[in-house]
């Protein structure tokens, strides 16, 4: 059966589903974006659809809304064509504020600061 996903998350289970379907996502450096003046932040992620027994490859939205900051580590911005390794989503909470956090491979992470949880996970195409 071929169907395209789509996953919206408001709160920390839903965060914990996207993150298990995200993790080993493949996203290039020039494919993370964020659009600071829409509070908006993307990532286009080549992932395994691993919530069917398939395991094809499909291409992925990942966003995020209500982002107020973003923060990347030990990620070379210049170098477009740089393919990290989404290992998994993890947040904490500091007063009224959230701090979404995206862990790669090699160290690498994002921080987003938001004041809810929206973020949601839509499936595009399949790879071939």
């Amino acid at each position: 059966m071929k169907y395209l996903a789509k996953i919206i998350a408001g709160d920390l289970e839903g965060l914990r589903i996207i993150s298990a379907c995200s993790s080993g996502a493949k996203v290039k450096v020039s494919d993370i974006k964020y659009l600071e003046s829409n509070k908006v932040f993307l990532l286009s992620i080549e992932r395994i659809k691993v919530e069917n027994e398939e395991d094809k490859k499909v291409n992925s939205i990942l966003r995020f809304d209500f982002v107020e900051k973003s923060r990347s580590k030990n990620i070379d911005q210049s170098d477009k064509e740089a393919v990290l390794e989404l290992a998994g989503i993890d947040y904490f909470k500091n007063n009224n504020v959230y701090e979404i956090n995206l862990i790669f491979n090699n160290n690498a992470h994002i921080a987003l600061t938001t004041e809810t949880i929206e973020a949601r996970l839509e499936d595009q195409s399949e790879t071939k």
